[in-house]
């Protein structure tokens, strides 16, 4: 199994800056295609909402919020997302997941696809 792994979270802030990363773990050999991927957030008593999104061939979308100060980028050959925040803002805080929606793998039983998650990692950001 392929699992998400998500790291570079804090405290930071506002104004400052980090970078999370998402890397596969577990029985990574047997990935065959990380597919699309995305960051989401999830802030105390909200709704998980959608960061931004990289497809397989580099395109980019960005919620309208963190347009001009995130930058989603993935690197293939390492099977990592990342997600580069500046200028962050007290809103930005939150609980950010990485996910491969079409995440497929190959094995000895055949291709399988499946949707993964990270476990998650805090952001906070201080005014």
């Amino acid at each position: 199994q392929v699992y998400l792994v998500e790291s570079g979270g804090g405290l930071v802030q506002a104004g400052g800056s980090l970078r999370l990363s998402c890397a596969a773990s577990g029985n990574i050999d047997s990935i065959n295609d990380m597919g699309d991927m995305a960051w989401y957030r999830q802030a105390p008593g909200k709704q998980r909402e959608l960061v931004a999104t990289i497809t397989s061939g580099g395109r980019v979308k960005y919620a309208d919020s963190v347009k001009g100060r995130f930058t989603i980028s993935r690197e293939n050959a390492k099977n990592t997302l990342y997600l580069q925040m500046n200028n962050l803002k007290p809103e930005d805080t939150a609980v950010y997941y990485c996910n491969a929606p079409g995440l497929s793998t190959y094995t000895a039983g055949g291709f399988a696809w499946d949707d993964a998650w990270g476990q998650g990692t805090q952001v906070t950001v201080s005014s």
